[in-house]
């Protein structure tokens, strides 16, 4: 592993699995407009390109501002009880700050519930910054939020890794001039992210730190 001085990751599908949460949402959302409800795995695959945009797929006719209004509403009820860690990233996140390695969250989930979740969860205690597209008002793939914490941290691009889950997460990274990882344990399979081309396609979270170099 390269000797990166700062860490950037997603969230949703890098972080913490939290599709029950998103789609009990949406599905409260698509009730309020006399619409079936879809099962998580179909809310899985149209998360990762900001709220509106996901408000707009899932609720189509409906003005963008006001099914992200209801949704903003009721998304509180449900994202702590319904989001769990994913496997290995209790264990990865400690040894990376003990190498000295700068940690931070940037996804395009509305900041103020990346936030809530990282306190709830027990990240916020690794994570020095958390962005979300309010930050500097571009979701990904603008790579902005990713130049802006990286400054926050003193890290240069170059020296930077982001860490994702889909597609546009390596698009993101790549606008920004990072080197990126992928786990396939989000929104995209292996297969799309290995034709995306990332630096590493990793199994799970915890192939981070087994080629850390030591400091």
């Amino acid at each position: 592993m390269r000797a990166f001085t700062a860490i950037l990751f997603d969230f949703d599908g890098t972080l913490a699995d939290s599709y029950a949460a998103i789609a009990a949402s949406v599905n409260y959302v698509r009730a309020l407009s006399a619409m079936d409800p879809l099962d998580e795995a179909t809310v899985r695959g149209l998360v990762g390109h900001g709220l509106q945009q996901l408000m707009a797929s899932v609720v189509p006719g409906q003005p963008a501002e006001v099914t992200t209004a209801q949704y903003t509403e009721h998304h509180p009820r449900v994202m702590t009880s319904h989001t769990r860690l994913l496997p290995g990233v209790s264990h990865v996140l400690p040894i990376l700050r003990e190498r000295g390695i700068r940690l931070g969250v940037c996804s395009n989930k509305p900041v103020a519930f990346t936030q809530s979740l990282c306190e709830s969860l027990g990240l916020t205690q690794y994570m020095e910054v958390i962005t979300g597209p309010e930050t500097c008002g571009h979701a990904k793939p603008n790579p902005a939020m990713l130049l802006y914490a990286a400054g926050a941290l003193g890290a240069s691009p170059v020296n930077t890794l982001y860490v994702g889950d889909m597609v546009v997460d390596i698009q993101t990274a790549r606008a920004a001039g990072m080197s990126v990882y992928v786990v396939p344990t989000g929104s995209h399979s292996r297969e799309t992210l290995l034709e995306a081309e990332p630096d590493r396609l990793m199994e799970s979270m915890v192939e981070l730190v087994q080629d850390l170099p030591s400091r």
